[in-house]
């Protein structure tokens, strides 16, 4: 499916929806409503609810669920969550986080606004939602990027398009994804970011891509510190210089030629209309012979 079609698939898109769910929930302090007006938000029982599938974050830190628990348990559940119906109940397109803290508050039934999504909307939803809000870390946005491409049948510059990322922060995050097990724990866990796994990928031995990455870990490095240590030899790879052009065949014939007239090394730098001519001397004797020709 083109990135045309799927956006035009997507209609009004996940902001829409959150938007309007916003507009719709009406806070209930004395009581939860079972039904609603169609179009309008839903009480559902939270265990009626199932996780996304395509849910990105594989991981979520028990002390911000403690805190939006205890948010909720004071002033309930803000906005509604999103879901579609599904075989046994309901499951979640977007939301996941204020689910799990309602559950820890206690609440028996969440506020939701109950849409028809597709599997292909569903997907990218669950993408868009944690990226919108920042809340993957690099190696789960990386395997949601690819996830959604491989489901979707998407061209890297499709998902740029789709997602509101540029072509080269979709390549640089599904680089990450070949970075040797412990450094994509590293990203993983928060002991490097993006940008340090930018760099390290710059990197082309496995070997050095694991010593660098224990280097910027035990010492903390910035980003732009990890930029520069990937171009150094003893962590990545050393910067090359370009490869000087091959001289003029009639320039080596000139240099042979002084070299002997001169007994010592000649050097010629240039072309034949502008250049440079060093002798080289490696005494006090030498230097005054040289002057003496040269006077001539």
């Amino acid at each position: 499916m083109s990135a045309g079609r799927l956006r035009k698939g997507l209609g009004r898109g996940l902001d829409a929806l959150i938007d309007e769910a916003s507009r719709e929930v009406s806070l209930e302090e004395n009581g939860i409503k079972e039904g609603a007006p169609e179009g309008g938000v839903l009480y559902i029982d939270t265990h009626g609810i199932k996780p996304n599938a395509n849910q990105p974050r594989k991981t979520f830190r028990q002390e911000a669920i403690d805190g939006l628990a205890s948010s909720i348990r004071e002033h309930g559940v803000i906005q509604p969550l999103i879901v579609r119906q599904a075989r046994d109940g309901y499951e979640l397109v977007a939301g996941e986080r204020r689910w799990r803290a309602a559950i820890k508050a206690g609440l028996k039934a969440v506020p939701c606004l109950v849409r028809e999504i597709s599997d292909e909307q569903n997907v990218l939803f669950a993408l868009i939602e944690n990226i919108q809000r920042e809340d993957l870390n690099p190696i789960e946005e990386a395997e949601a990027i690819r996830q959604t491409m491989d489901a979707l049948a998407l061209t890297q510059e499709e998902i740029s398009k789709s997602i509101g990322k540029s072509r080269p922060y979709i390549s640089n995050a599904l680089r990450l994804l070949r970075l040797p097990g412990p450094i994509r724990g590293y990203l993983a866990e928060g002991a490097l970011s993006g940008g340090h796994g930018k760099a390290i990928a710059s990197v082309a031995d496995p070997e050095k891509q694991m010593l660098l990455a224990e280097h910027l870990v035990k010492k903390g490095c910035s980003v732009r510190e990890a930029e520069s240590l990937a171009a150094d030899p003893r962590f990545g790879e050393p910067r090359r210089s370009a490869r000087p052009r091959p001289k003029d065949r009639e320039l080596l014939y000139i240099e042979e030629g002084l070299r002997r007239a001169f007994g010592t090394k000649v050097s010629i730098t240039g072309n034949g209309e502008r250049g440079r001519i060093e002798l080289e001397y490696f005494s006090r004797e030498e230097l005054e012979g040289l002057i003496e020709r040269l006077s001539v």
